[in-house]
């Protein structure tokens, strides 16, 4: 049984094993997501591009894969304070929908400037929106911290949970399965990292199936700070506070702790992306899959279709991680091109 941080700073890491059982509490109420593919892609690249299209995903992302892994082990006693979570968006909406499936209250903090689509989104599963002002610096931890005291309720992480992380692995195990069931052999993966529980949980779960298999991190540029801790062996913060990005679901500052301990034993190294190669990518995605991918979910697309990565005669996996993008601002995305 995986556990977090201990008062001894042992980390405690969920296991393939754990993955497996989270795809068990999974099936049926998560959606298997395909795997698609694009001649038109494939031919750009001079490879195989297969894209997990997370978008279509309950709640349009694949948070809602450990947040519904994790509310669903609540003890009985824990049930009726229920939950409060702290997100710019996706794990907002993948726990009040997770929340609601089971019947639990949710409280979901989250900054006043993030995406309309997910703020609505969050507030049509039934949560209560509490909302901060991100550039006054108030802390979101420490509102979500009082509300949870105040309310005896529990907290659920973005990332740094093992069962979370645990239940974001499922698209690894699937991906696995999938790729197999083509008759199609990975040369590589790519996926969006944040806090690294997405990537952590998929890389596990890849490479039970393909050991060594090269797995990437993609972040945008300015908040490569996975790439940068990779490469240094430890934590490192982003290099420029100040950094913006349209990738709103991808702007964390320092890895997690536990996702950092297992994809420093997994990940073949980063990369990062431009805006610019951003919106390229979104648009491919519209133009050959016929698939709405939000900036941060597209990044690992961009990273390929700029060629961060070798591709020719290479067949990739790539996690496009989410769809929650703001109608007016993937309308003038498209419209750029």
């Amino acid at each position: 049984m995986p556990s977090s941080p201990g008062s001894d700073d042992t980390l405690l890491l969920p296991t393939v094993a754990d993955v497996t059982e989270a795809a068990a509490r999974l099936a049926g109420i998560a959606v298997r997501t395909p795997l698609l593919e694009s001649d038109a892609l494939n031919e750009a690249v001079g490879g195989r591009v297969l894209i997990k299209a997370e978008p279509l995903q309950v709640t349009g992302s694949f948070k809602f894969r450990g947040a519904y892994n994790r509310i669903s082990r609540l003890a009985d006693a824990e049930r009726p304070a229920g939950i409060v979570a702290y997100s710019s968006g996706n794990h907002a909406q993948g726990v009040a929908a997770a929340a609601k499936r089971l019947g639990i209250p949710a409280i979901i903090v989250m900054p006043e400037n993030a995406p309309a689509a997910k703020l609505a989104g969050t507030s049509f599963w039934g949560a209560e929106v509490v909302t901060y002002d991100r550039p006054g610096g108030e802390d979101r931890l420490a509102i979500a911290a009082e509300l949870a005291r105040s309310r005896g309720a529990v907290i659920v992480p973005p990332y740094d949970d093992p069962f979370i992380v645990a239940g974001q692995g499922t698209v690894g195990l699937e991906i696995a399965a999938q790729t197999e069931a083509l008759g199609a052999r990975l040369d590589a993966a790519l996926a969006p990292v944040g806090g690294g529980g997405l990537i952590a949980g998929t890389a596990m779960a890849l490479h039970e199936t393909y050991p060594g298999l090269p797995i990437y991190a993609v972040e945008p540029e300015g908040f490569d700070d996975t790439a940068r801790s990779l490469v240094a062996g430890e934590r490192r913060s982003v290099a420029d506070p100040t950094a913006a990005s349209l990738c709103d679901a991808l702007t964390v500052p320092i890895p997690g702790v536990l996702t950092f301990e297992i994809n420093r034993d997994h990940l073949a190294g980063g990369f990062a992306v431009s805006d610019a190669e951003v919106a390229h990518a979104m648009r491919a995605a519209f133009s050959h899959l016929k698939l709405v991918i939000e900036p941060g979910g597209a990044v690992a697309l961009a990273a390929v279709l700029a060629g961060r990565i070798e591709t020719a005669g290479k067949t990739l996996a790539v996690v496009a991680s989410g769809g929650n993008v703001d109608a007016a601002l993937y309308a003038r995305l498209l419209a750029e091109a």
